[in-house]
């Protein structure tokens, strides 16, 4: 009998072992709170979801990126068409009756059709609880916990919950397909790793940002050999190479794209087309809270500074000369007036009144410059660990400097973290202050009155359960304790002011329907929830990048 003593570390690990983790209650948990969600607010990408269900099941294979008799045209690579005909042949015949699969400028649809789509998203998801759960089985004894406390934390994500499950999309297999492509680095399975990222790709072109890291990591861990070559001439770098592995994984990735993109060989300018549409304009209808939302709300503040205050407009204009500022005070009203300036809602580009404009071309170099600092150190350290921080960082450069983002990809960035964060304890500030803004950045997705408890009490509950999960089951690489940067009490304060935050926009957001005079600052909600959130996924990325450059032993 052991009863009165504590077991020792052997003893523990063999408890551990045989415990079973398991997420199919997490599932079936869940599951009751989606389908009690079905009848709940959707966004218009449910629509744009029926639409692609309607072109995949009428039309021959070559029409599909050529429809457009709504604007929700098919703009997912093939893989995510070909998933929409598949799901097309399962409707049902009353869901047909309803106008689910009739290509028409908007859909007329009712209750049968949203029970179809809602179950589709719910049993697709089924592929997240799978691919995860293969991550904690195939876990080391001591690393059960903390693989449990990961894979627990992803599929209860709140954004998966609110982006999936009420605005509606379908998130949770695809990043389940992504999130193997991980699993599959972690154990050294470099061919399962390109399979499945270039299967990925070719469902969700989003996950594109992340191909400077995969590239990196799968040449060097699987293609380069630096361990047993002794260089002696320039001649000898050839024999760097292990040629066998790089035929081998080209042949797969090349495999993989032929089978998705073969079919529209002849029309691949007009597919391409769809997939990168650059006229959409540097921010989404919704500021992505981003480095371009700091940038935007910098010049509607000079805007009032100028128009309230002439006598700034004139001292500015001694130093900084037009045309990078307006000439006149007329010449910013003019702008106002004639131009998409913001802060109307609307998805086209958007003009800037005092600042620069920013082209996309911009976007680009800037989210290559920081994803390439991102990469560099796994070219020397091909480790998993390496890995995770370097597809992080790529995710959060990608969110922060690129073109057109929308907030619902902070998931990005959220979910690669959630896999790094196990790995030290002095990432868990910099993980808190992304998942916290984050989640909260997606509220405004869900703007029904009758939606507010649901998503707080929820993001809540999660923020408390798994903030604490991880400080108890997270380590400390060294044996000194030193904190995750020197911001850390700053960003804990920043953490517990969302909660104000929240409250406040929900009761300037009521106050709007009963005073008229609320509703002439209608885009504050959205643009205190941009702002706000911008500078906690800033402050992460620069922790994160911190700790990612200059703390080696951290990656040891």
């Amino acid at each position: 009998m052991k009863s009165g003593r504590q077991l020792n570390k052997q003893e523990q690990l063999a408890a551990m072992g045989t415990r079973r983790f398991s997420l199919w209650n997490f599932w079936i948990a869940s599951l009751v709170l989606k389908i009690l969600l079905i009848p709940d607010y959707f966004s218009t990408d449910f629509d744009v979801h029926r639409n692609w269900l309607a072109i995949t099941h009428n039309l021959p294979l070559r029409q599909w990126y050529y429809e457009a008799t709504s604007q929700w045209t098919l703009d997912y690579p093939p893989f995510f068409a070909y998933f929409e005909w598949f799901l097309s042949q399962f409707v049902p015949g009353t869901v047909k009756q309803d106008g689910c699969l009739e290509i028409v400028d908007k859909g007329q649809f009712g209750w049968s059709t949203l029970v179809f789509q809602r179950s589709t998203v719910i049993l697709s998801e089924i592929l997240l609880f799978v691919v995860l759960q293969v991550f904690i089985n195939t876990s080391s004894v001591t690393e059960r916990t903390q693989s449990f406390v990961i894979a627990s934390s992803i599929v209860l994500s709140p954004a998966f919950l609110i982006v999936d499950h009420i605005h509606f999309q379908y998130n949770g297999f695809l990043f389940a397909i992504l999130i193997a492509s991980i699993v599959a680095a972690k154990r050294g399975k470099y061919l399962w790793c390109a399979t499945f990222y270039s299967v990925a790709l070719c469902f969700k072109h989003i996950f594109l940002y992340l191909a400077p890291c995969y590239f990196v990591f799968l040449l060097r861990a699987y293609c380069l050999n630096f361990q047993d070559f002794k260089f002696k001439s320039y001649k000898d770098l050839i024999f760097i190479v292990k040629w066998r592995h790089l035929f081998q994984l080209g042949s797969i990735v090349i495999g993989v794209f032929a089978l998705c993109f073969g079919p529209f060989v002849k029309d691949l300018p007009q597919v391409l087309t769809r997939l990168f549409p650059f006229s959409r304009g540097l921010t989404h209808a919704y500021w992505a809270p981003n480095f371009w939302a700091l940038y935007s709300f910098l010049d509607k503040i000079l805007t009032v500074v100028m128009l309230k205050l002439p006598y700034v407009h004139q001292f500015t204009s001694k130093f900084i000369q037009p045309p990078l500022i307006p000439s006149t005070i007329d010449e910013i009203k003019q702008r106002i007036a004639q131009n998409n300036n913001g802060t109307k809602g609307l998805v086209q580009d958007v003009f800037f009144v005092i600042l620069p404009q920013i082209t996309p071309k911009l976007t680009f170099a800037l989210t290559a410059f920081y994803q390439v600092l991102a990469v560099i150190p796994v070219l020397f350290d091909p480790s998993y660990k390496r890995f995770i921080g370097s597809l992080t960082l790529c995710g959060l450069a990608s969110y922060l400097f690129g073109w057109h983002v929308h907030e619902k990809a902070i998931m990005l960035a959220i979910v690669p973290f959630s896999f790094l964060v196990a790995c030290d304890r002095r990432l868990l500030t910099s993980y808190m202050l992304l998942a916290a803004s984050g989640y909260v950045s997606l509220f405004p997705l869900l703007y029904e009155n009758q939606d507010f408890l649901l998503k707080c009490l929820y993001t809540l509950v999660w923020c408390m359960i798994y903030f604490y999960a991880l400080r108890k089951t997270t380590f400390l690489s060294s044996s000194v304790e030193r904190r995750v940067f020197f911001l850390d009490r700053l960003s804990m304060i920043y953490i517990y002011l969302l909660l104000p935050l929240v409250l406040g926009v929900q009761f300037l957001d009521m106050m709007k329907w009963r005073y008229p005079l609320f509703q002439k600052f209608e885009f504050v909600s959205l643009m205190s929830y941009s702002v706000y959130c911008s500078l906690g996924i800033i402050g992460s990325w620069a922790g994160l990048s911190w700790l990612y450059n200059f703390d080696e032993p951290l990656w040891e």
